[in-house]
């Protein structure tokens, strides 16, 4: 996932400043760098596969960022912003670089006919300019990524209403589902290697969109429903990821610290591996439902604890177990299987467990690690992903579960969806029907069961951060040292916005439900956006 367009540009400011530095004769000609990449010459394919891959690698770090917000993982050092949600300001500007290269190559495709390009470039900007909207509510959108055309109005860009931009994403993907249900021969100029999700492939990236909509139909469900279920009536009859190996993803090459796992233990020093532990919430909820997902997401403890009333074996390590007095034992220790998760927002959580070596540098033998498939730098286990089978899988059950009319029902559905998890991660056949069968797995007709199946599926994805928004679900609760005893639901926009752009800002910020949470004021994690104003949920 290398980013060739990164390395350019880098070459072609060398070779700017190398020429500045030995001919000063006539400095005329510099105005006209022959070396250089303007719109009128620009590779749209090359542009492409740097919006592709900069937006995976983006999406995968913020599921995993947030993570800790999900209770998925739990960090027993440096640990407040993930566990205790000790957040500063979060900039967007990330987000809104991917996005004007994107912009450039709509501009280029639209200029060239490139009509593959025009249809992949507007559902990558739906997929950002949505992150952007989820994560903070209202944003520039309209004319955001102008710069200084038509004057200073754009370098200060106003912030459109969440429910404008929504409606303006929803726009674009139903044109890309136009742009991209074409006879399979009639578009040009495509670079297979320059697609690094569907090697070229229209129809899939058709699917993509489609199922892209479903994703925001059913985001505005509690806000906006009698839009949001005939849209998603409408377009679940048209073609959808239906399987695995239609799963919008980009592989981790494991060259470069850029293109690999961000935990790799090849790139990064060990620490930042053994910080994050497994969290007890989802521990726990997989080994209830003895789940074999469980065994590939996670480490076993090291070193297992018991409890012994022979005074000889206490604090002894024998045959690999700890074992302990029970009478001069003080605090909740777990010792309820290999399997041992760190619980949310504990205090002194490098401590937990009776972890014999506390502090920064700790090696707890006694609570889960990840497993070791999160230390490589790629695998092909590890994919940063866009939006997957299974997601689909559980937006029509959800759908058909309040009424809607999709094609098939409920319970096939979301067996669809936990299967095609199971799958994903190499589980055997035998273990996944087994696992279907389970009483406490199988479909019961309630949301809770239904959620908690799609939260166990996104593993460390942004996505179910998105949902327990809308749904209240799965259940989560605040640890004991967190800012608020509730989840936050949004990022603060940026100091250098509010400083900078402050007029617009003020106005956006203005405009959030500010909440008894919020008591920073309405720049806050716990004001709510218009997605969730009014709403009884999350808490």
């Amino acid at each position: 996932m290398k980013n060739n367009l990164k390395y350019t540009l880098f070459t072609i400011a060398l070779l700017s400043a190398l020429m500045v530095s030995t001919s000063c004769e006539d400095l005329t000609e510099l105005n006209d760098n022959p070396n250089g990449i303007t719109l009128e010459n620009a590779n749209a394919n090359l542009l492409l596969a740097t919006v592709l891959t900069e937006s995976a690698k983006t999406y995968a770090r913020l599921g995993f960022s947030v993570s800790g917000v999900m209770q998925y993982t739990q960090k027993d050092a440096w640990l407040t912003g993930h566990n205790q949600y000790v957040w500063s300001d979060q900039g967007w500007g990330g987000y809104y670089g991917i996005l004007r290269t994107n912009d450039k190559m709509l501009e280029r495709a639209e200029e060239t006919d490139l009509v593959f390009h025009q249809g992949v470039g507007l559902i990558m900007k739906s997929f950002l300019f949505g992150t952007i909207t989820d994560l903070w509510g209202d944003a520039p959108y309209s004319n955001a990524l102008q710069g200084d055309e038509g004057g200073n109005a754009n370098l200060l860009p106003v912030y459109d209403r969440q429910e404008d931009i929504y409606r303006g994403i929803i726009a674009d993907l139903e044109r890309a589902d136009e742009l991209l249900g074409g006879d399979p021969g009639s578009y040009i100029g495509i670079d297979e290697n320059s697609d690094v999700v569907y090697g070229g492939d229209a129809a899939q990236w058709q699917k993509l969109a489609n199922s892209l909509l479903l994703r925001y139909y059913m985001r505005l469900s509690e806000k906006d429903p009698a839009f949001a279920q005939s849209g998603f009536e409408a377009t679940a009859s048209r073609p959808l990821l239906s399987s695995n190996d239609d799963n919008a993803s980009v592989a981790y090459l494991g060259i470069t610290q850029d293109d690999s796992w961000q935990l790799s233990t090849d790139f990064n020093i060990e620490r930042n591996y053994r910080n994050h532990k497994m969290a007890k919430t989802i521990v726990d909820t997989l080994k209830s439902l003895n789940d074999p997902r469980l065994a590939v997401w996670a480490n076993p403890v090291e070193i297992p604890l018991a409890f012994t009333d022979d005074p000889s074996q206490h604090d002894q390590i024998i045959d690999g177990v700890r074992y302990l007095d029970p009478n001069q034992v003080e605090v909740d220790i777990d010792t309820s299987s290999l399997y041992v998760g760190l619980p949310p927002a504990i205090g002194a959580p490098d401590q937990y467990n009776l972890n014999p070596t506390p502090g920064q540098e700790s090696f707890n033998p006694h609570v889960s690690y990840l497993s070791e498939l999160y230390q490589k730098s790629a695998d092909d286990l590890l994919q940063a992903e866009l939006i997957m089978f299974s997601e689909v899988s559980f937006l029509l059950s959800e759908a058909a579960l309040s009424g809607w009319a999709v094609p098939g029902d409920a319970p096939s559905h979301y067996q669809n969806g936990i299967r095609a998890s199971l799958e994903r991660w190499a589980v055997n056949d035998t273990e996944i029907e087994a696992y279907l069968m389970s009483p406490e797995v199988a479909f019961d007709g309630t949301l809770e069961r239904l959620i908690e199946q799609k939260w166990i599926a996104q593993w460390l994805h942004a996505e179910p951060w998105f949902d327990y928004r809308r749904t209240g679900l799965p259940v989560l609760e605040s640890g004991p040292t967190a800012r608020q005893p509730v989840i936050p639901v949004r990022y603060v926009y940026s100091e250098d916005e509010v400083n900078f752009n402050r007029d617009n800002a003020e106005q956006a910020i203005n405009r959030l439900q500010e909440t008894s949470f919020a008591i920073e004021g309405k720049n806050s994690p716990w004001a709510k956006m218009w997605l969730i104003e009014g709403l009884d949920v999350p808490w």
